[in-house]
Protein backbone atom coordinates (compact mmCIF):
# COMPACT_ATOMS: atom_id res chain seq x y z
CA UNK A 1 0.00 0.00 0.00
CA UNK A 2 1.04 3.51 -1.07
CA UNK A 3 0.20 6.48 1.68
CA UNK A 4 0.65 9.94 0.60
CA UNK A 5 1.29 12.14 3.52
CA UNK A 6 1.53 15.94 3.99
CA UNK A 7 0.96 18.49 7.33
CA UNK A 8 1.18 22.17 7.80
CA UNK A 9 3.37 23.79 10.73
CA UNK A 10 0.42 22.08 13.12
CA UNK A 11 1.54 18.79 12.14
CA UNK A 12 5.33 18.48 10.97
CA UNK A 13 6.61 16.26 14.08
CA UNK A 14 3.36 14.17 13.83
CA UNK A 15 4.14 13.58 10.02
CA UNK A 16 7.88 13.23 10.77
CA UNK A 17 7.35 10.22 12.76
CA UNK A 18 3.79 9.16 11.06
CA UNK A 19 6.24 8.52 7.90
CA UNK A 20 9.09 7.07 9.65
CA UNK A 21 6.74 4.46 11.44
CA UNK A 22 5.08 3.72 8.36
CA UNK A 23 7.94 3.04 6.11
CA UNK A 24 9.36 0.41 9.43
CA UNK A 25 6.39 -1.56 9.07
CA UNK A 26 6.68 -1.83 5.21
CA UNK A 27 4.43 0.75 3.87
CA UNK A 28 5.64 3.20 0.75
CA UNK A 29 5.36 6.64 1.54
CA UNK A 30 5.11 9.88 -0.38
CA UNK A 31 5.66 12.70 1.55
CA UNK A 32 4.26 16.28 0.32
CA UNK A 33 5.58 18.20 2.59
CA UNK A 34 6.03 20.44 4.72
CA UNK A 35 10.31 19.41 5.04
CA UNK A 36 10.83 22.27 7.30
CA UNK A 37 8.50 23.71 10.00
CA UNK A 38 7.13 27.02 8.75
CA UNK A 39 4.05 28.70 8.09
CA UNK A 40 2.03 27.21 5.10
CA UNK A 41 -1.63 27.10 3.77
CA UNK A 42 -2.79 23.60 5.04
CA UNK A 43 -5.28 23.52 0.82
CA UNK A 44 -1.85 23.89 -0.65
CA UNK A 45 -0.73 20.39 0.51
CA UNK A 46 -4.05 18.87 0.60
CA UNK A 47 -4.25 19.56 -2.34
CA UNK A 48 -1.29 17.68 -3.54
CA UNK A 49 -1.87 14.77 -1.46
CA UNK A 50 -5.85 14.47 -2.66
CA UNK A 51 -4.55 14.82 -6.43
CA UNK A 52 -2.36 11.49 -5.38
CA UNK A 53 -4.68 9.61 -4.65
CA UNK A 54 -7.24 11.30 -7.53
CA UNK A 55 -4.71 9.60 -9.89
CA UNK A 56 -4.11 6.32 -8.30
CA UNK A 57 -0.58 7.22 -7.49
CA UNK A 58 -1.34 6.49 -4.12
CA UNK A 59 -4.04 4.19 -2.56
CA UNK A 60 -4.71 6.48 0.84
CA UNK A 61 -3.54 9.52 2.70
CA UNK A 62 -2.71 11.37 6.07
CA UNK A 63 -3.13 14.79 6.65
CA UNK A 64 -1.81 16.97 9.71
CA UNK A 65 -2.66 19.84 10.85
CA UNK A 66 -3.41 21.57 14.75
CA UNK A 67 -6.50 19.88 14.68
CA UNK A 68 -7.27 17.95 11.51
CA UNK A 69 -10.24 20.01 11.29
CA UNK A 70 -8.77 22.20 8.24
CA UNK A 71 -7.13 19.74 6.54
CA UNK A 72 -10.76 17.33 6.17
CA UNK A 73 -12.02 20.56 5.00
CA UNK A 74 -10.20 21.12 2.36
CA UNK A 75 -9.70 17.46 1.39
CA UNK A 76 -13.97 16.85 1.13
CA UNK A 77 -13.66 19.51 -1.66
CA UNK A 78 -12.33 17.17 -4.04
CA UNK A 79 -13.94 14.32 -5.90
CA UNK A 80 -13.47 10.82 -4.59
CA UNK A 81 -12.05 11.88 -1.93
CA UNK A 82 -13.87 11.10 2.22
CA UNK A 83 -11.53 12.36 4.48
CA UNK A 84 -12.17 11.99 8.46
CA UNK A 85 -11.16 14.02 11.19
CA UNK A 86 -9.92 11.65 13.78
CA UNK A 87 -8.62 11.77 17.82
CA UNK A 88 -9.39 8.69 19.12
CA UNK A 89 -9.52 4.92 18.03
CA UNK A 90 -13.24 4.07 17.15
CA UNK A 91 -13.65 6.92 14.94
CA UNK A 92 -10.49 5.96 13.13
CA UNK A 93 -11.58 1.91 12.66
CA UNK A 94 -14.79 2.75 11.83
CA UNK A 95 -14.04 5.60 8.98
CA UNK A 96 -12.69 2.79 7.20
CA UNK A 97 -15.28 0.12 8.16
CA UNK A 98 -18.36 1.76 7.54
CA UNK A 99 -16.97 4.85 5.36
CA UNK A 100 -14.21 3.42 3.24
CA UNK A 101 -12.74 7.03 4.51
CA UNK A 102 -9.57 7.26 2.18
CA UNK A 103 -7.70 10.54 3.85
CA UNK A 104 -6.87 10.21 8.13
CA UNK A 105 -6.77 13.96 9.18
CA UNK A 106 -4.71 14.19 12.55
CA UNK A 107 -4.44 17.62 14.79
CA UNK A 108 -0.97 17.62 15.80
CA UNK A 109 -2.12 19.93 18.55
CA UNK A 110 -5.25 17.78 19.90
CA UNK A 111 -3.46 14.37 20.02
CA UNK A 112 0.16 13.11 21.02
CA UNK A 113 2.98 11.40 18.42
CA UNK A 114 2.15 8.16 20.06
CA UNK A 115 -1.59 8.18 19.73
CA UNK A 116 -1.24 9.89 16.31
CA UNK A 117 0.72 6.34 15.31
CA UNK A 118 -2.14 4.21 16.83
CA UNK A 119 -4.67 6.08 14.78
CA UNK A 120 -2.69 5.73 11.74
CA UNK A 121 -2.40 2.12 12.57
CA UNK A 122 -5.82 1.11 12.68
CA UNK A 123 -6.44 3.61 9.54
CA UNK A 124 -4.16 1.67 7.41
CA UNK A 125 -4.66 -2.27 8.85
CA UNK A 126 -8.29 -1.48 8.43
CA UNK A 127 -10.32 -2.61 5.57
CA UNK A 128 -13.73 -1.20 4.49
CA UNK A 129 -16.47 -3.19 5.54
CA UNK A 130 -19.22 -2.95 2.69
CA UNK A 131 -22.40 -4.55 2.66
CA UNK A 132 -25.27 -2.25 3.56
CA UNK A 133 -22.58 0.66 3.91
CA UNK A 134 -21.54 0.29 0.30
CA UNK A 135 -24.60 1.69 -0.17
CA UNK A 136 -24.51 4.61 2.16
CA UNK A 137 -20.84 5.66 0.48
CA UNK A 138 -22.89 4.93 -2.95
CA UNK A 139 -25.47 7.63 -1.78
CA UNK A 140 -22.17 10.00 -0.90
CA UNK A 141 -20.49 9.74 -4.21
CA UNK A 142 -24.41 10.11 -5.90
CA UNK A 143 -24.61 13.33 -4.24
CA UNK A 144 -20.90 14.58 -5.17
CA UNK A 145 -21.73 13.62 -8.67
CA UNK A 146 -24.54 15.68 -8.61
CA UNK A 147 -23.02 18.79 -7.06
CA UNK A 148 -24.62 18.68 -3.91
CA UNK A 149 -27.77 18.50 -2.46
Amino acid sequence: MKIALGCDHGGFSHKNAISEYLQKNGYDVIDFGIYEEKAVDYPDIAQKVCRSIQSGECDRGILICGTGIGMSLAANKFKGIRAAACSEHFSAKYTRLHNDANILCLGGRVIGIGTALELTDLFVKTDFEGGRHQNRVNKITEIENNGGI
